[in-house]
């Protein structure tokens, strides 16, 4: 893979996007781009009654924080505003691209991919979809910690289960307040049936290939199904 390209991994909550493309960064050393740690950052340096313009909208940080945190998604021209904005300067850097969390409605998609079949090409965009059962859902996310310092995954397995401190840096494990919760995991899986997975006919209808891989399995087993599907050895 020369060329600059980019990746966009696609699935339910708890489908594992985020280790995925961690391990591709890794991997392929392309820039791992979270949606989810571009509105953590946004939330958290916002001033009550802030707002973002876009167009002639304006966009409260305070209510787009909400929507978040209970299962929503957000404004899709808010989260295009963010995510266009990075991806340029990314460009303009010389890199390659994985994406997590982006886009995951039909409006970011219109809004995005133009801009990225400009900069990137067509034939350089892999779409990868991570397929897992809703009842893997609810029980991943339940389940789900991070680190408190550099918000690391930790996964839930037998040998992990207990642990307090991340291994990676030393910092609390925490839960998502709110995110995490088994109703508004729910709700968030409501969300993608109906406003993410309709991307899925979108991309076929404009040529870009879509890729399944079966997300339930242990992390290695998953990256190396995804690996295939790159093409990366």
């Amino acid at each position: 893979m020369d060329n600059k390209s980019v990746i966009i991994l696609l699935g339910p909550p708890g489908a594992g996007k985020g280790t995925q493309g961690t391990l591709l960064s890794d991997k392929t050393g392309f820039y791992y781009f979270e949606t989810s740690k571009i509105l953590e950052r946004a939330f958290g340096k916002s001033k009550k009654g802030e707002a973002v313009k876009v167009g002639r909208e304006k966009y409260s940080l305070g209510k787009e924080k909400k929507i978040w945190e209970t299962g929503g998604l957000c404004s899709p021209p808010f989260i295009s505003f963010l995510v266009k904005k990075e991806i340029k300067g990314l460009y303009n850097s010389g890199e390659s691209l994985i994406l997590a969390g982006s886009p995951r409605t039909l409006g970011e998609a219109k809004s995005l991919m133009p801009l990225i079949e400009k900069l990137y090409g067509k034939k350089n965009i892999k779409i990868i979809l991570i397929n897992i059962p809703a009842q893997e859902t609810i029980f991943r996310n339940s389940h789900r910690r991070i680190c408190q310092l550099m918000r690391h995954p930790i996964l839930y397995v037998k040998e992990t289960k207990n642990l307090k401190i991340c291994p990676l840096d030393g910092s609390k494990l925490i839960r998502r307040k709110g995110l995490d919760d088994p109703e508004t995991i729910k709700i968030r899986l409501d969300e993608y049936k109906n406003r993410t997975l309709p991307l899925i006919d979108y991309f076929k209808e404009n040529k870009i290939e879509v890729s399944r891989v079966n997300g339930v399995g242990s992390v290695a087993q998953v990256f190396l199904k995804i690996l295939k599907t790159v093409k990366v050895e």
